[in-house]
């Protein structure tokens, strides 16, 4: 299916990238859901996922739910072709030349959206799945003064050596197709078995082995695992997802770590130290990307962390809305979270 158009932009102007670059004319797309006390205590910032849309992360709304009386921010990552992105900003910045991103500068265009334009002094909570995971960690740790309370659903505040095995499968699955051409593909013929290799190294990564094993495709509405394969994962990132777009947010994926924000040389583990408010993390027991072992080794930093661990087959998908009985599971977290 399409992109979603169902979001506003915000004007960022000339965007100062951690790196070094200034990305200029940025834009920042977002979706709202609910009403702003007067006060301003009720703000939710939800950041999207990899190669996600704010739609994706509508999976936690609804009559009910713990995010009901919450005004909720949806911000679309830089990269991820709603906002400023390699497929919609034009010469010399644009395509292949887009600057490389960082969860930093992530949390610097949303950090102007929040104050600049919603005029907000405090966040009462901030939830991320993945890399929406990892923009909640780094928002922690930069501006702990509006951070009331933490969720990183299925991420970790810095991408792990094994992570990065997968990461560089995915780069590699994109750049070897020779359509790819370095970058400077035909937008209009597009790295296809690039993109489709791309998908297949995916699937065997977002679910578990206990998902293929009980064939829970089935419940997503496939009939085999071929199906499966091409039917949701090559469908999805064959369907309007932009090859240097999905590379631009591997790059951050791949160098996340809240230890380099300044003031930390690097040190993860001081870095969690200087969160103030509370984090409740929430692995999944069967992620293959941010397994539970690892969240807890990070979340003893933290001053006021815990974790609670999904349990689901689902794997890492268990954080993105895909199963019903995690989906209630991190709601009831939630709401205990927002209740302290």
């Amino acid at each position: 299916m399409p992109p979603p158009t169902d979001f506003e932009t915000y004007e960022l102007g000339d965007l100062p990238l951690a790196g070094g670059v200034t990305l200029p004319d940025a834009t920042l797309a977002y979706k709202t859901h609910g009403t702003l006390n007067t006060d301003g205590s009720n703000a939710v910032l939800f950041p999207t996922w990899f190669s996600a849309y704010h739609s994706d992360n509508e999976w936690a709304l609804g009559e009910g739910k713990a995010l009901d009386d919450y005004f909720v921010i949806m911000p679309n990552q830089l990269g991820n072709g709603l906002s400023s992105s390699p497929s919609n900003t034009p010469a010399p910045h644009g395509g292949a030349d887009f600057p490389a991103l960082s969860m930093r500068d992530q949390v610097t265009a949303q950090h102007r959206l929040v104050t600049e334009h919603f005029g907000l002094e405090r966040l009462a909570l901030v939830v991320g799945s993945s890399m929406g995971a990892g923009q909640t960690w780094q928002w922690a740790v930069s501006h702990p003064e509006m951070v009331e309370r933490a969720a990183p659903i299925v991420g970790s505040p810095k991408t792990s050596e094994h992570n990065k095995v997968f990461l560089a499968s995915l780069r590699a699955a994109l750049i070897t197709d020779q359509t790819f051409a370095g970058g400077r593909y035909d937008p209009d013929k597009p790295p296809v078995d690039g993109l489709r290799a791309f998908a297949r190294v995916y699937a065997g990564w977002g679910f578990s082995q206990a998902f293929y094993w009980q064939q829970a495709y089935r419940n997503l509405g496939f009939s085999t695992l071929e199906e499966f394969l091409t039917g949701f994962w090559e469908a999805f990132f064959l369907d309007d997802r932009d090859p240097n777009n999905l590379l631009t947010m591997v790059e951050a994926w791949n160098n996340a770590d809240v230890g380099q924000s300044p003031g930390f040389d690097g040190d993860t583990e001081a870095a969690l130290r200087s969160i103030r408010c509370p984090v409740l993390d929430l692995p999944c027991r069967t992620d293959l990307y941010f397994p539970p072992e690892d969240e807890q080794h990070w979340s003893q930093f933290v001053p006021h962390g815990q974790v609670q661990v999904i349990p689901s087959i689902y794997g890492h998908f268990a954080g993105l809305g895909a199963d019903p009985d995690a989906v209630a599971f991190i709601d009831r977290a939630l709401r205990d979270l927002l209740r302290n």
